[in-house]
């Protein structure tokens, strides 16, 4: 029997789907299973036109963040993605998205506005996009969360409602150069060409992880 080599990721498949929340309570338990033989390298696939579910994403992220500090996430986008789904690929150690693919995550409707505590970069007046005049639902309320948690990440407040695409986050620093490329490339076991070749392929680019960009960086107009 052929044995996977030791420098492959192990892949796992994420559909986002516009239903079946019993999907994603499976695959979650696949998921814990998996990193209890604490893997090297997982890498997760998100593919689909659909989405998964705020409650969803937030369970994956409590899973993610208690797998062995010995194993490295890679998140791939094979697809746009939205809303929650959006959480799950910046949860990655590495990440990879389709060239042409974008992000898009909404704002969540709860049922009264109050006064956010605000970084000092956000004192001008804007709509709290976790915030609006309606009825509660359980699931606007772990939205909110999921969104608290891509602002970590991501200027919500600045880009909600918008399409961000591979120059925007490239600008937060979520886009690698070509020398990461390269060596992600070697580190997962395929060969690539050269530093000085053309490193980015026309359907996929390579993105990792990085620190975190200060609040006060803009996108350019």
């Amino acid at each position: 029997m052929k044995s996977r080599p030791r420098h492959d990721p192990r892949p796992f498949q994420l559909q986002l789907l516009g239903y079946g929340n019993r999907y994603y309570i499976e695959r979650v338990a696949r998921l814990e299973a998996l990193l209890a033989r604490k893997p090297r390298m997982l890498q997760i696939d998100l593919i689909g036109v659909g989405e998964v579910p705020a409650d969803a994403a937030l369970l994956i992220r409590s899973v993610l963040m208690s797998r062995s500090p010995k194993t490295r996430l890679i998140t791939r986008a094979r697809s746009s993605l939205q809303n929650a789904s959006v959480l799950v690929w910046l949860l990655g150690d590495s990440r990879i998205i389709r060239d042409d693919a974008r992000l898009f995550f909404r704002r969540a409707n709860l049922p009264e506005e109050h006064e956010e505590k605000k970084e000092k970069v956000w004192t001008e007046d804007e709509p709290n996009p976790w915030e609006s005049s309606s009825e509660i639902e359980p699931e606007e309320g772990d939205y909110a969360r999921v969104l608290q948690l891509i602002n970590e990440f991501l200027p919500v407040k600045e880009l909600t409602g918008r399409l961000i695409e591979v120059p925007v986050l490239r600008q937060f620093g979520l886009v690698e150069n070509e020398k990461v490329d390269y060596f992600l490339a070697t580190a997962f076991g395929k060969q690539r060409e050269p530093a000085n070749g053309p490193l980015n392929g026309p359907e996929e680019r390579r993105i990792r992880h990085a620190a975190k960009a200060p609040r006060s960086r803009q996108i350019k107009r």
